[in-house]
């Protein structure tokens, strides 16, 4: 039988949308563009955020089903009291609903619903020097990292190494050209394409793990970096953390943020046997409830059978915004390419990518 039970809940609630309008829409490229949402100043606390973290925005279809789809916030954090203004990144997907809508039919005027800011690939602005080696969009939100760095910390240098196919498909080159400008001995930029020659610069070619191994000391002392962004592409992303390890960095100072993964580099599910009948307790915004898990469900959909307002966003392990905190019990998680090792170790867990091992497993979604 379902319980629930109450406690002071927290300031934001964590599956919570909110409609906001659409102040601009900019091309950036072909296949992309920047979406601008003005934010109404009694919800100003609300969208205040961190450099690095994203948005789920949220499309409801005719026949009452919804799309769900995050993306980086991609402007700097300069606001104390919580921004006017939040500005994403969207680049097409083949096929991809939410981002056809965004580059062909979305409109200044429009609005859209958006939950709060989620994430926790984030650089709060410190002195010291920071990499991040980004492939596409991954440059979104390490442009809102960058950009707050310099603007805030005079004693923080930043490098950033991004691969595009061609000049012509590279996101924001307009504002990172600017920052290059703005903070000519602060930031280092390194442009490579994969599919163009340049005039000057570095040859074309993928950025693998051979070429990332060879090419990172030769550009900066990678034994004194602070710290290391890597976002983009999977590939892109394994490539450069292999390199990385290759390079002895210690594994506490890379961080990761992957776009999308392909069923096809998921690793095997984990065979464990389940138990015959299970529950799920979970704490969400200061209440509890305890529900039943029904044959081979995720605890998010066990979760979202009684509460509608669990915060989720892509359920494939990738963006995050399910993670919980495992209070006990054991379970098993499909995939993970969202948490740290130092997360999982804490005892955090995908929800939308766990199965219960144990008879009882308690979540928490508030810490």
């Amino acid at each position: 039988m379902a319980t629930q039970t109450d406690r002071p809940a927290p300031a934001v609630r964590h599956g919570a949308f909110h409609m906001l309008r659409v102040a601009a829409v900019d091309q950036l490229t072909d296949d992309s563009v920047a979406v601008t949402f003005a934010v109404p100043p009694e919800l100003r606390s609300t969208y205040r955020f961190l450099p690095g973290q994203h948005l789920a925005l949220r499309r409801r279809a005719v026949d009452g089903s919804e799309i769900r789809r995050t993306y980086s916030i991609c402007g700097p954090t300069l606001a104390p009291d919580g921004p006017e203004t939040l500005r994403v990144g969207v680049r097409l997907v083949e096929g991809g609903e939410f981002s056809t809508f965004a580059l062909k039919e979305l409109a200044v005027g429009d609005t859209v619903e958006v939950m709060a800011p989620a994430g926790r690939f984030v650089l709060e602005p410190k002195p010291g020097h920071f990499v991040a080696v980004v492939g596409g969009s991954g440059i979104t939100p390490v442009l809102s990292i960058a950009s707050t760095l310099l603007a805030h910390e005079p004693l923080a240098r930043f490098c950033l190494i991004r691969s595009d196919r061609t000049a012509a498909s590279t996101m924001f080159l307009e504002e990172v050209a600017d920052l290059k400008d703005r903070y000519p001995d602060r930031l280092q930029l390194v442009n490579v394409l994969s599919r163009e020659e340049q005039q000057a610069g570095l040859p074309s070619g993928r950025l693998d793990e051979a070429r990332l191994t060879e090419l990172l000391p030769a550009l900066l002392p990678v034994e004194s970096v602070d710290g290391w962004f890597l976002c983009g592409p999977f590939g892109l992303v394994q490539s450069a953390e292999r390199a990385l390890r290759a390079l002895a960095v210690p594994r506490s100072r890379v961080h990761q943020e992957i776009f999308h993964v392909d069923d096809a580099v998921s690793p095997a599910p984990v065979t464990v046997a389940a138990p015959a009948h299970s529950s799920v307790t979970a704490t969400l915004d200061g209440r509890s409830g305890t529900w039943p898990v029904e044959d081979g469900e995720t605890l998010l959909e066990a979760v979202l059978r009684n509460r509608g307002d669990a915060p989720y966003a892509c359920k494939g392990g990738v963006c995050g915004t399910c993670r919980a905190f495992l209070v006990s019990g054991e379970v098993r998680m499909d995939r993970n390419f969202a948490l740290e090792p130092e997360e999982v170790e804490a005892g955090f867990v995908l929800a939308c990518q766990s199965h219960p091992v144990t008879e009882q497993v308690e979540l928490d979604f508030d810490r």
